[in-house]
């Protein structure tokens, strides 16, 4: 169903079951799959790509150009998954040529009030942004991490699978998978212990993990630390996880705790 008051590009791919409310805007290289939603005063431009079951409220805006000041007018895209929530007044740009110029977010997320995505962003799936959450250029947001309200993220930082970011913190270095990561400048305060067990993963898992965070992140040789970890702790799917994490991306620091040596 669209609204009489919508504008659609005759070129634009709209899939059955799409409802487009009052004064959205579709551009002509856009594509919506079955069962979306756009309630009102959706604006959706580019070469933007959206799956199936997505519902967007009013006022959110996808595919205007980067705010990037190298950007040249460069073909780029958003692709976004399934299941996902964009509240009011979500932003969502496209990539450069810097960054590949492609801007990924999966399903079954949920991006509050304000948010926005910068471009060349990569977001997995199962993500709480909470509102006004600003996402710099280039970041990689992985699976089933929570952000809180009014954080900001700074450009090329990472926040690994399952990790947790407290609300008004300003994210300067990256944070491992199962981290807890808050303050004013992020600081490494512990295990995402609330999200672990949610997760259903197991208490012995939990337990090793944690001798792995006392252990590695008791100073700051903690890639050191990491590599002289025994064997029988190194094989644990989860301790594999941050380790990779870690040799994995240097572009921004880890982020530590605040007092070690």
């Amino acid at each position: 169903m669209i609204h009489p008051t919508a504008i659609v590009d005759s070129k634009a791919k709209i899939s059955k079951n799409v409802e487009i409310g009052p004064y959205c805007i579709i551009g002509p290289e856009v594509e919506i799959s079955s069962n979306s939603i756009l309630h009102s005063h959706v604006s959706i431009k580019g070469n933007t790509k959206i799956g199936k079951n997505n519902e967007l409220f009013p006022f959110v805006s996808i595919g205007t150009p980067p705010q990037d000041l190298k950007y040249n007018g460069e073909k780029n895209s958003i692709i976004i998954g399934d299941n996902n929530k964009f509240r009011e007044y979500v932003n969502i740009n496209p990539g450069t040529s810097q960054g590949g110029t492609i801007t990924k977010i999966g399903s079954n997320n949920l991006l509050m009030v304000y948010c926005h995505i910068a471009h060349d962003c990569n977001i997995g799936d199962n993500i709480v942004l909470a509102n006004n959450v600003q996402v710099g250029g280039h970041v990689i947001i992985e699976d089933n991490a929570i952000v809180g309200g009014s954080c900001a993220i700074h450009q090329f930082s990472r926040i690994g699978n399952l990790a947790m970011v407290g609300g008004m913190t300003g994210v300067l270095s990256d944070v491992i998978p199962f981290g807890l990561s808050l303050g004013n400048r992020n600081n490494l305060v512990g295990l995402n212990l609330i999200g672990l067990r949610r997760a259903k993963i197991s208490n012995d898992d939990i337990k090793k993990l944690q001798k792995f965070y006392d252990i590695v992140f008791c100073n700051h040789n903690f890639r050191s630390n990491a590599e002289n970890l025994d064997n029988n702790m190194k094989d644990n799917k989860y301790v594999k996880i941050i380790i990779e994490f870690i040799n994995s991306d240097k572009k921004r620091p880890i982020s530590l705790p605040e007092n070690i040596k």
